[in-house]
């Protein structure tokens, strides 16, 4: 069974922050299994756990970002239903104001 697929940026770099060191741990298992002799396959392997660890280091700073954006968003949807209340637009809640 698969999860439903994110519905925002947010929670789609969570879940790839999450699965980033399953990825690593096993891209690890494959190297140390890889013998000596096979050098193509170790250094594809070791690139692709060098690669993993920048993407993670990548989510993890977009991530940060992300975080101070959400507290500075509320507000500023508050402004905007404040806005379009007294010009007669359609309040959040739906209805027009001063229409029974």
């Amino acid at each position: 069974m698969t999860m439903p697929a994110p519905i925002n940026e947010r929670q789609s770099l969570e879940r790839e922050r999450a699965e980033l060191p399953c990825q690593i741990a096993a891209y690890q298992r494959e190297l140390d299994a890889t013998p000596p002799e096979n050098k193509a396959r170790r250094e594809m392997r070791e690139w692709q756990i060098r690669r993993a660890q920048k993407r993670k280091a990548e989510v993890e700073a977009r991530l940060a970002t992300l975080g101070g954006a959400t507290a500075t968003h509320r507000p500023i949807r508050r402004e905007v239903a404040r806005k379009r209340s007294r010009r007669g637009g359609p309040s959040p809640s739906g209805g027009y104001p001063g229409v029974p």
